[in-house]
């Protein structure tokens, strides 16, 4: 699926959290409905089999009840893409990623072999860290194989993990710095790997048993000064990547670090096409979930590629893939707070359909069950249901875009605002006492206030929309006009 995430370690946020990201895209010509669930362990299969693949595993016998953002048909299986356990661990899964012939022909992708559809369900239920969930996707990704080129986060209190494929059956993953953030786009990122780390003390680096091996054997290391770098050896430099992949991760850049390079003009450091923009920058401000939302609905505002810019040089709207497009499902941002009590810890950010046009709302982890605006999608369009609230939201307002774009800013500001007062409002119960005999009908409850609250604002801002695409119409006429 065509993805993009960005990753913090807790020294880059505001909070102290640990931050992972994460849009969810569908394919060209798709449009995926989704729901946020809570998955509880008398659910979870212990022999799953994968509706596309056919690969079957036998799972172990003591699952942890998790959240998840499922398909809402099941014709192509789970996908579960993003969810926090009850250890507060967090998954991703996935970005999808590229690679290069050479890997390709050395470790081929293995038809009946894990993918996107099955990673989080077989992974997630079963890890009490992040290195856990590096470690046992790792062993399921080298028992496997698989079908596609994947990028999966980890997350947990302390550090944040990225792991890639390599080929059929290889894998690397490293730790996101605690005072950085990454980026990345469906392309191969991660641009450098320390093999002695990795086969050794594992601070920073982990990697599949015979990696430096197929390194060597395949003739992959294309380095000239002996500095071995992984996005050379592992990933691709195509054509199409300059236009749907590195413009991506430049506009994150260059929105959270607009000081640090220059972004723009005939002596930029690094353009949308620059193959080696860094995976991983200290941010010039620590970020906030603000700052994520903004640069997940990315479509290119302030550049000249911004495909509804209004004056200028329009020559290049449209140039780059935006990361907020038409296709996105949802976002999902897992917040991990070291400073509250373990059972209200986990926040799970949510917004579905088109980010350019939807709005953040925090929801808590450790529930039995979400509220049925988020967990009640079916095939059937519905306004009474929050992602397809909003995916009628973006289809109106992208038409009329000069008129709707006030109304679209001002519900972001309205959700998120009140977001943040909410789980503040409900943590603080929390620390005085309430909620203690049943914490999960406690935050079930504070939920469900969230539930509330963004369920109001998002009926009114389809309303201003609604009336403003409207007066839009193309067979639109009034006496007066004649």
């Amino acid at each position: 699926m065509p993805c993009t995430t960005i990753l913090a370690g807790k020294n880059a946020t505001y909070d102290g959290s640990t931050f992972m990201a994460r849009n969810e895209d569908s394919g060209g010509g798709e449009f995926t409905a989704k729901k946020f669930i809570v998955v509880q362990p008398q659910d979870q299969p212990r022999h799953y089999k994968s509706v596309i693949s056919k690969v079957e595993i036998d799972l172990p016998d003591n699952p942890m009840r998790y959240t998840a953002v499922p398909n809402a048909l099941k014709n192509e299986g789970i996908w579960g893409e993003a969810g926090i356990n009850d250890a507060n661990v967090a998954m991703t899964a996935t970005e999808t990623i590229t690679s290069n012939e050479r890997v390709l022909g050395a470790d081929p992708l293995v038809k009946g072999g894990i993918g996107e559809e099955d990673l989080l369900t077989i992974t997630l239920p079963y890890i009490k860290s992040a290195r856990e969930g590096v470690r046992r996707l790792g062993m399921l990704h080298e028992k496997y194989g698989t079908y596609e080129m994947n990028g999966v986060g980890f997350q947990d209190v302390n550090e944040v993990w990225w792991f890639e494929t390599v080929g059929g059956h290889g894998w690397m993953a490293r730790r996101v710095p605690d005072d950085a953030y990454v980026v990345m786009p469906n392309q191969l990122g991660i641009d450098r790997l320390d093999f002695e780390d990795a086969y050794g003390k594992q601070e920073n680096f982990m990697c599949s048993e015979g990696l430096q091996n197929f390194v060597l054997k395949n003739h992959l290391d294309l380095s000239m000064d002996g500095t071995f770098d992984p996005r050379a050896a592992f990933g691709s430099h195509a054509d199409s990547d300059h236009v749907y992949n590195t413009p991506r991760a430049w506009f994150m850049l260059r929105a959270l670090n607009p000081h640090t390079y220059v972004w723009d003009g005939p002596d930029a450091d690094y353009t949308p096409e620059s193959d080696d923009l860094p995976w991983c920058l200290v941010p010039e401000k620590k970020l906030t979930p603000e700052d994520v939302k903004y640069v997940l609905s990315g479509h290119f505002q302030g550049t000249p590629y911004d495909p509804y810019a209004k004056y200028g040089d329009l020559s290049q709207c449209g140039k780059y893939r935006p990361i907020g497009i038409n296709r996105n499902n949802f976002v999902a941002l897992t917040q991990i707070r070291p400073y509250k009590p373990e059972e209200i810890r986990s926040i799970q950010w949510m917004a579905m359909g088109s980010n350019v046009f939807n709005a953040f709302v925090p929801f808590y982890t450790n529930v039995d069950k979400t509220p049925a605006y988020l967990s009640g999608t079916g095939k059937k369009v519905d306004t009474n249901n929050f992602y397809w609230a909003n995916r009628l939201i973006g289809a109106l307002a992208d038409h009329s875009w000069n008129m709707c774009a006030s109304h679209i800013e001002r519900y972001q500001l309205a959700v998120q605002r009140q977001g943040h007062e909410l789980v503040n409002r409900y943590d603080a119960a929390y620390e005085k006492g309430e909620g203690r005999d049943d914490i999960h009908d406690f935050l079930q409850g504070a939920n469900q206030a969230i539930a509330d609250m963004a369920r109001k604002e998002t009926d009114s801002v389809l309303d201003k929309v609604l009336y403003e695409s409207s007066n839009e119409m193309r067979n639109r006429f009034n006496r007066s006009d004649a």
